[in-house]
């Protein structure tokens, strides 16, 4: 007999002879034999344990799991997953490794109840508690929306505010469903099972660390292009791709705009300049008429004082109005060039929107001012006092009520500047060539 045998048999003739040491032998004696101690293989777990095993059957309310117990665990439909009404084939798959919690060991009917969300929630709730205390974001998908957020699923139920879903406001929120979002725990609540989250702190936090990069390599002078993502009263905001920089209102167009969006919208692609960057606060200032034809380069080109033409009225003030000769190039009619007549008010004579002939009476190319004239344009054979002296005209000095100030290095046109001291008004002789009367002198 070979020695591999004989030791075999040796073996066994040992098992026979020596007792069962213990239950959790693998094999124990019966009537003289030995038989396979089933019980040892089974693990010793009890209720609210978490055990493994693998997926044996599906029906529609319930799966069957085997856990190496002697009878197959039940997971009903309800305990599958923290989603409403689910299908158990949607869940799980046959011969899938499942983990599950013990509910019961042994029911009314002696059947050993678990539940898989249960476990999946025990293992979820120890992560969430650990990403909240260190501030990790925790991905988790998007199954309902309720009023006022979303529901994600983490293994628990985590309510996402609607506030919270993004940086700016989210109009419909029922896009995001299905969606896996990666999130900041804000609040937790065991006893409560009460976890509240933020997309928000995510994005703004990659936001931070874009804004950065973008900030590192922008320079003023640069040309960029980037979409209107919020239109306001004084301006628009344009996204850089991951950090919004302002076109104020006075830097849309050449001409004059009432509101930004006479002239753009959200969601439209733009070229801009940067005009200013504050690396310190994070702001960028943009121009969108500097991308554009300068029209003032038109008008230096092709008019001078004395050329007469027409122009809209866009603006009407106390001292005088506003006229564009050009698209994108105002000029200003001082009150007292509006006509021949005493005017009180501007509006008595013009109003917004009418056309009108103007005379140009001044160009200042520095300021970029243009001095107008209405009544000059009416009658094209009146001199041009302003640009030409008395000397030349043989006329007396005029009052100053008669010629305002016309300095477009100005602001606005101001009043007749105070006469300096021991210089007079020139008096009705001047006016008339006769001297005032007795009542007058009087």
């Amino acid at each position: 007999m070979p020695a591999t045998d004989t030791a075999t048999e040796a073996a066994q003739q040992d098992a026979l002879q020596a007792p069962a040491e213990s239950s959790n032998d693998l094999m124990i004696e019966v009537d003289g034999k030995l038989v396979p101690n089933y019980d040892a293989t089974i693990k010793p777990f009890e209720e609210g344990d978490v055990v493994s095993g693998d997926v044996v059957r599906i029906d529609k309310d319930e799966v069957l799991v085997d856990i190496g117990y002697k009878s197959e665990g039940v997971i009903p439909s309800t305990e599958l997953s923290i989603r409403r009404s689910v299908d158990p084939a949607e869940e799980v798959s046959l011969g899938e490794r499942v983990d599950a919690l013990v509910l019961t060991k042994e029911d009314q009917e002696g059947r050993l109840l678990l539940s898989k969300k249960r476990a999946r929630f025990e293992k979820a709730w120890r992560k969430i508690e650990a990403a909240a205390e260190s501030g990790e974001p925790v991905d988790g998908t998007v199954i309902e929306v309720v009023k006022g957020g979303l529901i994600l699923d983490l293994g628990v139920r985590g309510f996402l505010p609607a506030s919270l879903v993004d940086i700016r406001r989210v109009h419909n929120l029922d896009e995001y469903k299905g969606q896996t979002l990666q999130c900041k725990v804000i609040e937790l609540n065991r006893s409560r099972n009460n976890v509240v989250l933020s997309r928000r702190a995510v994005l703004e936090e990659e936001r931070k660390e874009v804004r950065e990069q973008i900030l590192g390599r922008l320079q003023p002078g640069a040309v960029v292009e980037g979409t209107i993502s919020n239109i306001v009263d004084f301006g628009a905001f344009v996204d850089l791709d991951g950090i919004d920089g302002l076109i104020h209102i006075s830097e849309l167009s050449w001409s004059h705009v009432n509101h930004p969006s006479e002239i753009l919208s959200v969601g439209e692609t733009v070229n801009v300049k940067v005009l200013d960057i504050d690396r310190e606060r994070q702001r960028i200032s943009l121009g969108l008429k500097q991308t554009q034809e300068d029209p003032w380069r038109r008008v230096l080109e092709e008019y001078g004082p004395g050329d007469v033409l027409e122009g809209k009225v866009t603006k009407v003030v106390a001292f005088g109005a506003f006229v564009e000769i050009i698209p994108g190039v105002e000029g200003l009619v001082h009150i007292s060039e509006l006509a021949e007549h005493h005017v009180e008010s501007p509006s008595e004579v013009v109003s917004p929107g009418d056309q009108t002939w103007v005379r140009i009476l001044e160009i200042d190319e520095d300021r970029r001012r243009i001095s107008l004239s209405v009544k000059r344009a009416e009658h094209q054979n009146l001199p041009l006092r302003d640009l030409m002296p008395p000397e030349l005209t043989g006329e007396a000095q005029a009052t100053p009520e008669e010629v305002p100030d016309l300095d477009v290095s100005e602001e606005v046109f101001p009043e007749p500047p105070p006469q300096p001291e021991g210089e007079q008004a020139a008096t009705g002789e001047e006016e008339t060539g006769e001297p005032p009367s007795e009542d007058e002198g009087s």
